[in-house]
């Protein structure tokens, strides 16, 4: 079994548990973000959790042993057509350059990583229309000289 298919053995249980990547997550006991990220082949879980996953979803021990497994995070380097996940290359596309020169400004020359990082996404009610609340919060690794 490969992460691909790890990753529609995971989606088809889910979809036959009736359980939102929340409640799942909960179930296992990480963050809904970190978890499906896993779920979807771009983060491991640790051994623990990948057991967890499987008896809250009734997946075979493949599943987790996979689910275990450190990825090759690739992904396409086209311009995305899905129109939510577009709207974020948009938005680093809009915005990247003022993210970079606000981060510069307040911290220093570095960036901020993806790797100590989480993730939240949040729903915030509002008389004009639902708002998506994304907070990323990743570790400030300042540039060195040597």
């Amino acid at each position: 079994m490969n992460k691909v298919e790890m990753t529609e053995a995971i989606v088809i249980a889910k979809a036959g548990s009736g359980l939102a990547w929340e409640e799942i997550a909960a179930k296992v006991g990480l963050a809904p973000v970190f978890l499906t990220s896993a779920c979807l082949g771009m983060n491991s879980l640790k051994p623990d959790h990948a057991r967890k996953l499987c008896e809250v979803l009734s997946l075979a021990d493949e599943v987790g042993d996979v689910l275990q497994a450190f990825p090759h995070k690739q992904w396409d380097q086209t311009v995305p057509t899905d129109p939510l996940i577009y709207r974020f290359y948009e938005i680093v596309g809009v915005y990247g350059d003022t993210i970079k020169e606000l981060i510069h400004e307040k911290f220093g020359d570095g960036i901020m990583s993806a790797i100590d990082y989480t993730m939240h996404i949040d729903k915030e009610a509002d008389p004009a229309g639902d708002r998506v609340v994304v907070t990323m919060n990743g570790k400030f690794l300042k540039y060195k000289s040597w």
